[in-house]
């Protein structure tokens, strides 16, 4: 009997234990369920655009248009005068709005509402910085620098049939920007003009970019042109405060001008957009050097190069015309005579006599016109700035040559890279 009540009794304490952990267990998922219903959604971030956040406003973006200026385009977004004024006025020590030029990049991040009235206003002087204007509660303007990210690239391409070393520099994956570049440092070794097949260049740069946008090419280390069959090197190097690119003795790869190309009395006239001509009677652009001086004078060539002219005009008498480079051309004009010997196609050197000192053409008296192009177009040659022309001082010379030795190593290590070939299996038929 008591036994029998012993196992009623333990059943009934098992079967209220089993009931209260359910209900337990019950209790806490419904107590799960309501903290969960109660969580907060997560916060999406907020979208910027110059570190401002924009979800709530509009953006525009343009361009300075030829003539717009800075009341043109703000008064379209509730801007007042007065306060343009404020803002020219406050933030001319960060950045002078009267320097904007046309096609400068702009946006304007504005309301919502039918006024559209501006907040801030962004302008990029140029892809490493812009500039916010804030016009939302106090006016004032910031200036943001951008990180630049400087890294050392080598390059090699090669001149094919019918391309230039623009051609060849894109083909290659290189920026543009390196072309001109190129042009500078070779300038008095290639003609760029007479480029063939098989001629080849190597090029040791600082890339700058910002994220993936190449926005410039730094220092040129060293380059390496192959024209015409032959070897030129450059290597960069600082002597001092100067620095000039060298070949591999240690001369620099720039040559000079004579200051002047005779031996004159004085400077009758000087270079000017704007003069009275003696002869003409009328203002017109004398872009050139007068240099007066006894009939008969000598006439030097001021550098190395190949006469492309040496005839007779009618206003410019008897003259000559001398490319240099591929960067720098000199005229000779109203010359008494040509010497002899001077004729298209001619060589000359620096210092060589190509002419006297006269008056034919339109001119008053015996003096020589001088003149002077830079890249295509015509400059004062009085105060054009030439590149030095000095060697490497002899005291730096041990430097330069360990320097040297590591530019050619590295430039010569330059290989292009081989085409991949790909393996195709022949298929072969099944036996039928």
């Amino acid at each position: 009997m008591k036994k029998g009540i012993f196992i009623v009794l333990i059943g009934a304490a098992l079967a209220a234990a089993y009931f209260f952990t359910q209900k337990y267990q019950q209790a806490k998922l419904a107590e799960l369920a309501a903290a969960d219903s109660l969580a907060v959604e997560p916060i999406p971030e907020p979208t910027l655009l110059y570190g401002i956040p924009i979800d709530s406003f509009e953006v525009y973006e343009g361009k300075i248009k030829w003539g717009q200026s800075l009341s043109n385009i703000l008064s379209d977004f509730a801007i007042s005068n007065e306060q343009i004024y404020e803002l020219a006025n406050k933030t001319k020590d960060i950045f002078d709005v009267r320097l904007l030029k046309a096609n400068y990049p702009f946006t304007i991040i504005h309301e919502r509402d039918s006024s559209r009235r501006a907040r801030q206003m962004i302008f990029e002087p140029d892809p490493t910085q812009y500039v916010v204007f804030n016009l939302a509660d106090s006016i004032y303007a910031q200036k943001v620098e951008r990180e630049v990210i400087t890294e050392e690239r080598t390059l090699i391409a090669k001149i094919e049939e019918g391309s230039n070393v623009s051609e060849a520099l894109s083909n290659a994956g290189g920026p543009q920007l390196l072309v001109h570049r190129l042009v500078d440092i070779f300038a008095w070794q290639v003609s760029f003009f007479h480029i063939q097949p098989g001629d080849e260049f190597k090029v040791i740069y600082e890339e700058k970019r910002i994220g993936d946008q190449v926005i410039g090419v730094g220092e040129i280390t060293g380059a390496y042109f192959k024209y015409w069959g032959k070897d030129f090197y450059a290597v960069h190097y600082e002597q001092g405060t100067e620095s000039d690119y060298f070949d591999e003795d240690g001369n620099s790869l720039r040559k000079t001008f004579l200051k002047d190309p005779l031996d004159f009395k004085r400077i009758s006239s000087s270079y000017s957009p704007k003069r009275f001509h003696p002869v003409q009677k009328r203002y017109k652009a004398h872009l050139g050097t007068d240099y007066a001086a006894n009939p008969g004078t000598p006439i030097w060539s001021v550098g190395d190069g190949v006469v492309v002219e040496a005839t007779y005009g009618k206003y410019n008498g008897n003259y000559v015309k001398i490319k240099h480079n591929s960067n720098y051309t000199t005229q000779y004009l109203h010359m008494q005579s040509i010497k002899r010997g001077i004729k298209a196609g001619s060589t000359v050197t620096q210092g060589q006599i190509i002419g006297y000192v006269g008056s034919t053409g339109l001119a008053t008296g015996p003096h020589l016109c001088f003149r002077f192009w830079k890249n295509g177009r015509q400059v004062d040659s009085q105060r054009v700035e030439l590149p030095p022309s000095e060697p490497i001082d002899p005291k730096k010379l041990n430097d330069f040559l360990h320097t040297k030795n590591v530019v050619v190593n590295k430039l010569r290590r330059i290989q292009q890279k081989k085409e991949e070939k790909k393996t195709i299996l022949a298929q072969i038929p099944l036996n039928q």
